[in-house]
């Protein structure tokens, strides 16, 4: 049998102990947490007494540790390029959370190091782009039941009045860099890869510290879609998180499930012919077509969702299948808050 990958997990808080070690702890045949780092010596103890990790408090002392295989940094967003690059440098595979970076430029460094065929190779933590919702929605799409789909809207919207680190831009705090990279990289797959037209507004709302925490981005993609999309901490009656209409029909997320009500593909439509001449009073709008609907509900689906990432991860390390999220890609969300950041309005040359 093949030997689980061994972790050095650097980063014990919210993302390492609440997300990493949850995740992992149910796929101990791939992932075995081999060292764990934390300035807080105290929060290495769980994953010594769960797994038997070798605890540090010193990043640059795990590093030298030859017997780990890949570091996976839940550090502050921050902290992100310099712990990559320190683990790039040491020869080490790493496993990135997002945000990759908080400025391009350190992520396309990011990408000259760990892009090399013989390695060490970098891998982004775009975890969301396995998410159930996500998946379904794009297997709705790709199956052609709404027709051509010209309109997306893409919501995460809540009312927090949030204080911790993650509303202080020093620490790479505000919703762009928080829950933006999983929402931009879903944008930006339903926009075809990239865009044309890009509008923006940022604002702070609710949240303490100095950071937005409502986000509006509108993309033209190269498909032609529209892709509307929002986060907000501001929003005390949030919107569905999926509402995307079609020349055929529509979706709209609720709950776990889409609400579908698409025309019977079975069906054909007879052709309609615009009629110039003024209507007679009480004839509406000149079409008395009955059309054949179909509404039903459909779940998001089963599983664990976006812990698939490791189990895609284990695939490209052990066995050399292609990771699925490229580096091009984690960058252009990169470069789209960067423009975010800079104005509102931006066209894409």
């Amino acid at each position: 049998m093949e030997k689980p990958i061994r972790i050095g997990l650097v980063g014990l808080g919210r993302a390492g102990h609440g997300m990493h070690k949850k995740e992992l702890e149910t796929r101990q045949d791939k992932f075995h947490f081999y060292a764990v780092c934390d300035v807080i010596e105290e929060r290495t103890k769980p994953f010594v007494e769960a797994f038997g990790s070798k605890p540090y408090t010193s990043y640059e002392e795990m590093l030298k540790d030859e017997n780990v295989e890949l570091i996976s940094i839940a550090t502050r967003s921050c902290d992100h390029y310099k712990h990559a690059k320190m683990a790039l440098l040491a020869g080490k595979d790493v496993m990135l959370e997002k945000p990759f970076c908080m400025h391009p430029e350190e992520s396309r460094e990011l990408i000259a190091l760990g892009s090399q065929p013989a390695g060490p190779h970098l891998y982004i933590r775009h975890n969301r782009r396995f998410e159930k919702g996500f998946c379904k929605a794009m297997e709705i799409i790709d199956s052609g039941i709404l027709g051509d789909v010209f309109e997306i809207k893409l919501s995460r919207n809540s009312y927090q009045r949030r204080c911790d680190w993650q509303t202080i831009s020093e620490f790479g705090g505000g919703q762009l860099l928080n829950w933006g990279p999983h929402i931009i990289d879903h944008s930006l797959r339903f926009c075809g890869g990239t865009y044309t037209n890009m509008y923006s507004a940022i604002r702070h709302v609710a949240a303490a510290g100095d950071c937005e925490d409502h986000i509006k981005i509108v993309f033209t993609g190269v498909n032609g879609r529209i892709v509307d999309m929002e986060i907000s901490g501001g929003a005390a009656l949030p919107t569905p998180e999926y509402r995307i209409y079609g020349s055929r029909g529509a979706l709209v997320s609720e709950n776990g499930e889409f609400s579908v009500k698409y025309l019977d593909p079975k069906v054909e439509l007879a052709p309609v012919v615009a009629d110039p001449e003024t209507p007679g009073a009480g004839t509406g709008f000149g079409n008395n077509e009955t059309l054949s609907w179909i509404e039903e509900k459909i779940p998001f689906g089963e599983g664990d969702g976006t812990a698939r990432i490791w189990d895609a991860l284990y695939d490209t390390i052990r066995h050399g299948v292609k990771f699925p999220i490229a580096l091009s890609e984690a960058l252009s969300v990169i470069e789209v808050i960067e423009k975010v950041k800079e104005g509102t309005i931006f066209q894409n040359n």
